[in-house]
Order: C-alpha cells, then sequence, then structure tokens
C-alpha cells in the first residue's frame, strides 16, 4: 500500500499509540480519521492540521461507526487502512477477596476490546471492498492492536487477555475471509509502552515490568509502535500475522 494520500482510520487516536500512529502517518503523506470516545480527540485533530480530521465514536456501536465513517468517505472518497488502538482494562481476579469477578465488568472489556475491534473492522471492509484495486489487487489492510498479555497474562488480567486473546485469534480467518476482496488483516501485539497510563501509573508498577523486559531496560516508545503499523501497511505481503513488539518481555504472573 501507498501510504502518501492513504485514507487512514485510527480508533484511540486522541493519545497513546494511537495518536503516535497518527503522527508518524502524517509525516508519511497520509489523510488521518481519529476516532475516540474521548471528546478531546476534536482538539488534537486541529492541532494536527489539515490532513487530519476526527470524530466522537463508539467502537461498540453501529450507528456510531457508520456515522463517523460515512463522513470520512463524504470527505477524502475512501478508507485505505484501519489501525484499531482503542481498549480499555480491568484489574480483577476471577475471585478475589469481594467474591467472583462482577460479569458486567469481564463483558465490558470484551465488549470494548474485541467486540469493537471487530465491529470497526467489519464495518471498515465493507467500505474498502468499494476501492479501486492497486497493481497488486490490494484494496485496503487492517491492523488490531492485541497485547502481550494475550500469550502471558498476568493475575487479575483475566479480562483484558482473554480480549486480546480473541483479537489474536480473529486475525488469520479474518485475513482468510478478506482475501478475496484484496484486504489485509494483521495484529501488532505490544508489550510496555509508554503511554499516558503508565505515565500516571507509580514506579513500583513500573519498575517491575522494566525489569521482566530484556533489551532494552525501558517502557516501549510509542513511536516504535507506530514504525511497525506503517511497516505492516506499506508490506504487502504481511498478512494474517500477529506482531510481538515488547523487548522480549515475558510477562510474570504478577
Amino acid at each position: 500500500m501507498q501510504i502518501k494520500q492513504a485514507v487512514v482510520v485510527i480508533t484511540g487516536g486522541a493519545s497513546g499509540l494511537g495518536l503516535a500512529t497518527a503522527r508518524q502517518a502524517l509525516l508519511e503523506g497520509a489523510r488521518v480519521a481519529l476516532f475516540d470516545r474521548n471528546a478531546e480527540v476534536l482538539a488534537v485533530a486541529h492541532e494536527l492540521g489539515a490532513s487530519a480530521r476526527a470524530a466522537v465514536v463508539d467502537v461498540t456501536d453501529e450507528a456510531s461507526v457508520t456515522q463517523a465513517l460515512d463522513q470520512v468517505v463524504q470527505a477524502w472518497g475512501s478508507v485505505h487502512a484501519l489501525v484499531n488502538c482503542a481498549g480499555i482494562g480491568a484489574a480483577s481476579r476471577t475471585v478475589g477477596k469481594q467474591g467472583p469477578m462482577p460479569l458486567a465488568q469481564f463483558a465490558q472489556v470484551i465488549q470494548v476490546n474485541l467486540v469493537g475491534s471487530f465491529n470497526m473492522a467489519r464495518l471498515v471492509a465493507a467500505r474498502m471492498a468499494m476501492n479501486e484495486p492497486n497493481a497488486e489487487g490490494e484494496r485496503g489492510c487492517i491492523v488490531h492492536t492485541a497485547s502481550v498479555a494475550a500469550f502471558e497474562g498476568q493475575i487479575g488480567q483475566v479480562a483484558y487477555s482473554a480480549s486480546k486473546g480473541g483479537i489474536v485469534g480473529m486475525t488469520l480467518p479474518m485475513a482468510r475471509d478478506l482475501a478475496g476482496l484484496g484486504i489485509r488483516v494483521n495484529t501488532v501485539a505490544p508489550g510496555i509502552f509508554d503511554t499516558p497510563l503508565m505515565q500516571a501509573s507509580p514506579d513500583e508498577v513500573k519498575q517491575p515490568l522494566i525489569a521482566m523486559t530484556q533489551f532494552p531496560k525501558r517502557l516501549g516508545h510509542p513511536e516504535e509502535y507506530a514504525r511497525l503499523v506503517l511497516h505492516i501497511l506499506q508490506n504487502t505481503f504481511m498478512n494474517g500475522e500477529t506482531v510481538r513488539i515488547d523487548g522480549a518481555i515475558r510477562m510474570a504472573p504478577r
């Protein structure tokens, strides 16, 4: 895929990995549409300039996503790439001091992280299918965001790990589903990155995670995630794959 002038939709675009991806895509000549449930995304897009636009979107709601995508297509004619960065977490044991984890808490994490990613993908892919194919027959590319917790979830991460494991699990079948339309699907599984959430965490939370990272001994930079995403978008032979970017971390139980 040629990034220059491509239309890239990014969920969770107001901050963190999503915002870093938007900035990298803009540097390479793309037009970016930032979707986020936080209204701050509107000001963020304004600061990024004329090649960025934004919408307040609930990724789990079909009407909300459809309206925002229609506005993107009306403004720029098509959608060429989707980067799913929107997600939430909730730390709770299956059975803790207060009893079993509330089912609603588990369901909410699955709904936002897994169902939201699928909802975005299916609605964007339907629009990508109407694009003119390039010389290789490609019409679009979808990049999901999972987590190393999909493979080594820690104590209290049962809901989060299940949601991210679901994203990993749907990557290959979705790529197979969409292959006939010329749409690629890949997933990035980040380790521990220097996002606003981690910046707000005390050292007693951050330092053990850094200690589990082999090299380099630090948090990941959001720009490193973004550069990997842009490579995936541009490398047409990458399809149906989940790629870890984590400094060789292997998460301990706690």
